[in-house]
Parts: structure tokens; sequence; C-alpha cells
């Protein structure tokens, strides 16, 4: 059985430390404030520095996917080294990056034959994808095969959920993917849209008044995923996603440990360059998927 490397565009928001771990390698989306100045996610601006930017200057930051070449790059030595390929790409709906992938396996495979690419459309964002790809680093640990990784992680990306608020719906709208949470839109003061991502889609949930009400009201949304699919919280991996506010985003966590019973051992996932183009500032999020082995 030949090895297979994990990559993953950039969106996932995986931290580090677990990429190290996994050896997991991330491609990069580039983030522009001019139209002129392009900058690699992670690699030539940093979280730190992109929100700096976004808090200081108010700017609407544009992002752009990574190109077929760029795929190419990334996947052409791991091939020559005699591996396959298993990678992430941000939902489809918002992006052309699993396009991209797709077109350069293409290219790839007709230039190596023998060697195995799949391009999964995580159907997610942000941690949402990032918890799916820590499934494929564990079936990967565990012994499965490429295609039974596929197989597996085909069946379960559909229960997959980000819930979560934003302070404003402007980058949102700005970045052109308000859709349906339109309905949220509101002029009322202190007023913070709730948000569900599922199925690669944006779905309004509720508006609610207040910072505090609306971290408490993201614990219900999840706590109501659970009673109403009657499923079971100890057959599901949490993440927490988090933007700019990290003592909001420990409360909710410590919140969530007490709901699910059980300590969650990821570190956060900052939400980077790719997402925090369209969600701003202050977004924060419960993120969470079914088990690869449960049964």
């Amino acid at each position: 059985m030949r090895d297979y490397h994990i990559f993953s565009d950039s969106s996932c928001d995986t931290p580090e430390e677990l990429l190290n771990m996994y050896h997991i390698t991330l491609v990069p989306f580039y983030v522009t404030f001019d139209q002129e100045n392009y900058y690699k996610e992670n690699i030539e601006i940093t979280n730190q520095k992109f929100y700096d930017v976004l808090t200081n200057q108010k700017v609407f930051p544009k992002t752009s996917l990574p190109s077929v070449q760029d795929y190419i790059n990334y996947f052409e030595p791991v091939i020559l080294n005699g591996e396959d390929i298993l990678c992430f790409c941000l939902t489809q709906k918002f992006s052309g990056s699993y396009q991209s992938a797709v077109n350069a396996r293409l290219i790839l495979e007709e230039k190596y034959p023998d060697a195995k690419i799949f391009i999964i459309d995580s159907i997610q964002a942000t941690a949402g994808q990032g918890i799916l790809l820590m499934q494929a680093a564990y079936m990967k640990k565990d012994g499965y095969t490429l295609e039974e990784a596929v197989k597996r992680l085909n069946e379960i990306k559909p229960t997959s959920r980000i819930m979560f608020t934003v302070d404003t719906l402007e980058y949102l709208a700005k970045g052109g993917r308000i859709g349906k949470v339109a309905s949220l839109a509101g002029t009322m003061l202190n007023l913070k849209p709730m948000i569900q991502l599922k199925d690669a889609e944006l779905i309004p949930y509720s508006n609610v008044r207040g910072r505090r009400k609306a971290l408490q009201k993201i614990l219900d949304m999840t706590e109501e995923y659970f009673t109403e699919t009657g499923e079971k919280y100890e057959d599901y991996d949490f993440c927490m996603a988090n933007a700019t506010t990290l003592e909001d985003t420990v409360f909710v966590q410590s919140q969530l440990e007490e709901l699910i019973g059980r300590k969650i051992s990821y570190p956060l996932f900052q939400i980077g360059v790719t997402i925090g183009t369209n969600t701003g500032p202050g977004a924060v999020g419960v993120c969470f998927v079914r088990k690869y082995n449960a049964k």
C-alpha cells in the first residue's frame, strides 16, 4: 500500500501544532487590502497583522484562491516521492479552490498515470473544515487506505456544523456571502446575528440582542441540533473557532464542555485570513462533526 500525504487549502484554519503532528500541508489562499499587493495566508501575513488592519484601518480585504499551478507545485514533489494525495478544499459554494485542485489533479494524472489524487469538497469552512481534516489524519494514523478514508470522509462530512455569531453582517455583505442570511439584517442597536453553516450553506438562525446572549445562543443552537437529531455528544468531535475575542471563546468552550460532558482536547482554531475576510473580527463558533469511528 502506497503512503499518502494530506493537504488542505488554508481556509481550514488548523493550528500549526496539529499540522506538524500529523504532517499535513496547507496550500495558501491570498489576501489583498488594495487590489494590488497580494499576501499568502500564514506565509506572508499573520492573522494578527490581518486583524490589526481590519480593526485599525476599517478596510474590506479581498481574497484570491490558490491557482492550478499552486496546487501542482505542492502536489508534484509528493508524487515524485512515491506518495498519493488527499486534499481538502473550502466548499465550492464559497470558492473556486476545489476546482483549481481538481484541474491540477487532471494535469498531474496525465503526467503521472499511477498517481492517486483525491480532492474532497469539505462542504465546510474554517474549523468545520479543520475538524473534518483531523478525522482524515486519525484514519491515516489508524492504517486506513486512501480509498477507505475517502469513503468514510464522504459519509461523515454532511454531519459537520458550525454554530456561530458575528459582530456584524457587514463583512459577509461586502464579501458577497450574505445570501439567505440577509434575513437577519437589521438596524436595531447591538443586534447579533446567529448563523449555522451546514451543507455548504449559511443558514440564518436568529437575531439576539447583546454579545453575552449571542454567546449563550451558540450553545443553545448546538444543544438543539443534538436534541432534534437524536445524535449523541460522545459520537462527535468538537472544537472552537475564534477570530479575535479569546475571552469570549474560552467562555463558550467552558460551557460547551459542561454540555457535552468532557474536555475539548483541541487548541483553539483561529479564524484566518480567508474566512476572516467574510466574518470580520469578533466571530465565535462551535464546530463539530461525527467521529470517523463512531458506530
